[in-house]
């Protein structure tokens, strides 16, 4: 039966036919579909994870086990952030890298390679994996790691789901004293101050900004930054209002209906950056706070999605290598500020230095932004895509709703050896989404069409 479905930004929205399944042999009964693309918890934002034929992975969903001494978890790949934060924390362990949220499945995360407030530090999620399992187009699963199959297991870490099913996963954990943040917020009058103070205070594990991307002025840019430290027990004598390794709250407030369009508008925006920055009365706030509050604010709100109105939203999230940020961002600002229409949520990261084969961080800054779907909005994305490129920047795949082919090959370095790895496991391309399709990854017509094509930026 085929249904209308969509992922995190409610653009697009397709018709298709959604299975599930709960073990390996009901798996192997839906490899006899035309195509067919996994697909975790939908809270990637753009068309990465549908298909005609979609897989969903949330049936698969068991631990497996946990070596509470090392830091060690095994789980099948549907089981969500949430549910293993409930297992691990209570026992002194915590996710090695988070994204900003906690709904999204252990599959999702590899897929994606997924990054945090901690790239700088720890690098992407994949760098912490140990092991997985993939099941291939051949009927085939495969127990990969960095020494055994390692193209295949370097081509699906950041693969967006190409190089087949992601079945299980053994994963490294990170240890903690408590559950609770060491948190400083630092406000920064301008953009060129809030970069000074992530060079500031790059040492620190946690790192990232609140931008005002619609100022303009002598306070062009300017931001919040928010730093964290895992904090010891002796951090938390005076803050301690029920155990030092409590996990999440799982209640929650819910968005009832989409928004009307007419909210989101230039006023409304520039009325919540000046309340969102103004809140913080004082330069320098110091806090201790929950682990869920500082790495997922916006989970306490379920369906935050329907904010942005029933056209859906685009999250534009792309990465300028160092040499090039400070100017980029100017550019890039300036040209959201003649537009006219900001981000409610405009977040800024420092990247480190990422060894992943296929992978969008590199060292380097990255801008996050929401965009309501209205007239004009992809020709505008389209232009700011061609800044990105020439300042050697690209795109996130996982945030990706609408990039033209030329765009993401010329921006990713390995995209032609991570093709030919992928092709060799994904015979006849039985794994393909819309995105792969539109991107011209699992087009037959493509395969020389790309072969020489390397772009280095010209740094305007």
């Amino acid at each position: 039966m085929r249904k209308k479905v969509a992922n995190w930004g409610n653009y697009p929205v397709i018709e298709s036919e959604l299975y599930h399944f709960r073990t390996d042999k009901e798996l192997e009964n839906f490899l006899t579909l035309p195509s067919i693309i996994a697909r975790g918890n939908g809270r990637c934002y753009g068309d990465s994870s549908l298909s005609s034929y979609m897989l969903s992975t949330l049936h698969f969903n068991k631990a497996i086990s946990f070596d509470i001494e090392k830091g060690i978890f095994t789980c099948e790949a549907g089981m969500l952030l949430d549910d293993i934060l409930q297992i691990i924390v209570p026992k002194g362990w915590f996710l090695p890298v988070s994204p900003g949220t906690k709904y999204i499945t252990v599959g999702g995360a590899i897929a994606s390679n997924i990054h945090g407030k901690n790239h700088h530090i720890d690098g992407t999620f994949c760098r912490h994996v140990i092991e997985i399992d993939v099941l291939t187009a051949d009927g085939n699963i495969y127990t990969c790691s960095p020494q055994q199959h390692a193209e295949l297991f370097q081509a699906t870490c950041g693969g967006m789901g190409l190089t087949g099913i992601i079945l299980r996963a053994k994963f490294k954990l990170k240890k903690i004293e408590t559950s609770y943040i060491d948190h400083i917020q630092i406000k920064a009058r301008d953009l060129y101050e809030i970069l000074d103070l992530f060079e500031i205070y790059q040492h620190c594990t946690y790192t990232m900004a609140w931008i005002d991307c619609l100022k303009q002025g002598k306070q062009f840019g300017r931001s919040i930054l928010m730093m964290g430290e895992p904090a010891d027990k002796d951090k938390l004598k005076h803050h301690l209002h029920s155990s030092a390794l409590s996990t999440h709250p799982t209640n929650h407030v819910s968005f009832p209906v989409n928004m009307p369009s007419f909210f989101l508008n230039p006023f409304t925006m520039k009325a919540f950056n000046n309340l969102f920055y103004w809140k913080n009365i004082r330069k320098q706030i110091h806090t201790i706070v929950h682990y869920d509050p500082f790495f997922y604010p916006l989970d306490k709100i379920l369906h935050w999605n329907k904010g942005y109105g029933k056209k859906g939203f685009i999250q534009y999230q792309f990465v300028l290598p160092i040499e090039s940020s400070q100017k980029g961002l100017i550019d890039i600002l300036k040209r959201i500020n003649q537009y006219g229409t900001g981000s409610f949520l405009a977040v800024l990261k420092l990247f480190g230095n990422d060894e992943s084969f296929f992978s969008f961080p590199m060292k380097g800054y990255t801008l996050a932004l929401d965009f309501p779907v209205k007239k004009g909005l992809f020709t505008f994305l389209d232009q700011l895509d061609r800044v990105v490129l020439d300042y050697g920047g690209r795109l996130y795949l996982t945030k990706d709703a609408r990039m033209q082919p030329e765009i993401f090959w010329k921006s990713y370095p390995h995209a032609q050896a991570w093709h030919e790895i992928m092709r060799k496991y994904n015979t006849g391309y039985k794994f393909r989404s819309m995105q792969s399709d539109r991107l011209e990854i699992t087009s037959p017509h493509n395969q020389e069409k790309y072969a020489s094509s390397t772009y280095f930026g010209s740094h305007i």
